[in-house]
């Protein structure tokens, strides 16, 4: 009789089941809080920034502020070990003991040394290599239709963002597959140092959603500091030649932003694209008043992130102010339920 090999899911619960274990094994250096086990990121540089839980209803999630990466225990294997899920799989049903040729190890992934910078110029190159061939015009395409389903029409900015693209195949790892992509340039210093993908999928001819993935939203890259410019305000000079003074909102989340400067023309409106980046922001000294828009998030991690990013700024001698969405769990929520009164 033959046994049926447990499925992904049952995997994924299996290893949830495991975590405090599991964590040991793949990131040794992580430091428990609770439920928690917090490390710099899945790479295993010290920090806080990458949250995985080891206990409670949500045992076997995870996910890193920092890259905007998450998902399940499977996932995070993937992750840390930098490969693709089936190559995951087969590292779990090892580590759990269910493969039936497969040999137990329990040996913990090698610590990885960081990138050497060659790496990550070639990684920054790959970016750009994106950037130039995305289509610079999102319409009539399908990053138009999901941003639109969003309630984001960008005909009402002023100017549409130069930082927005659309590429009508691109190649998503967690697929296996060429997907469409809203591309989104990330800048620091006036340069591109990274892309943000949202990967899409067509759910009903001409309806536009993310794709149904565990990571629809990916970087390539080095987010650092980096921020995606949406909207130039009341001044309309680019970041780098911001005038003295200038007040820039800094969000989160590409969809929150859009809905912020279609709501506010006079603000500079800028996305850091993930609340860890949002504490590394690099901006101009002209700069000098900030508005943190966060969502509504009362997870421990994501205030202590919100509190740093804050006591950032306010180091550099910069104003600063947290706004709040009044409903749902961020402005893009607002704005939704603006437009359906």
């Amino acid at each position: 009789m033959t046994t049926r090999a447990p499925s992904p899911a049952e995997i994924s619960r299996m290893l949830a089941e495991r975590m405090p274990s599991l964590v040991a094994d793949l990131c040794p250096a992580a430091r428990r809080e609770g439920h928690l086990a917090r490390i710099g990121s899945p790479d295993g540089e010290p920090g806080q920034s990458c949250a995985i839980h080891v206990g409670g209803a949500r045992a076997g999630r995870w996910h890193d502020f920092a890259s905007g990466q998450g998902g399940d225990a499977l996932d995070l294997i993937a992750a840390v070990r930098r490969v693709d899920l089936r190559e995951a799989m087969a590292w779990a049903h090892s580590w759990l003991g269910t493969g039936a040729d497969l040999p137990l190890s329990r040996e913990p992934a090698a610590p990885r040394p960081a990138p050497p910078a060659e790496d990550a110029e070639a990684r920054r190159r790959s970016a750009l290599k994106i950037w130039l061939a995305a289509r610079a015009s999102l319409a009539g395409t399908p990053a138009e239709a999901y941003l639109a389903r969003r309630g984001i029409d960008l005909a009402e900015l002023a100017r549409a963002p130069r930082a927005l693209r659309f590429h009508p195949g691109l190649w998503c790892r967690e697929a296996g597959a060429h997907l469409p992509a809203l591309v989104a340039a990330v800048i620091r210093g006036g340069d591109l140092c990274a892309i943000h993908r949202t990967y899409l999928a067509e759910t009903q001819p001409g309806k536009w959603t993310k794709a149904r993935l565990a990571s629809p939203k990916r970087s390539l890259g080095s987010l650092a500091g980096g921020v995606i410019p949406l909207q130039r305000g009341a001044s309309g000079r680019p970041l780098r030649a911001a005038p003295d003074g200038d007040a820039a909102v800094i969000g989160e989340g590409l969809e929150t932003c859009l809905s912020i400067a279609i709501a506010c023309p006079e603000f500079r409106v800028l996305c850091a694209v993930s609340l860890g980046n949002l504490c590394a922001a690099d901006l101009p000294p002209a700069v000098t008043r900030i508005i943190l828009a966060a969502d509504n998030d009362v997870a421990p991690g994501a205030q202590k992130l919100l509190r740093r990013a804050a006591q950032n700024f306010i180091e550099q001698g910069r104003e600063v102010r947290i706004a709040r969405s009044p409903v749902g769990k961020d402005f893009n929520d607002c704005l939704k339920e603006s437009q359906s009164q």
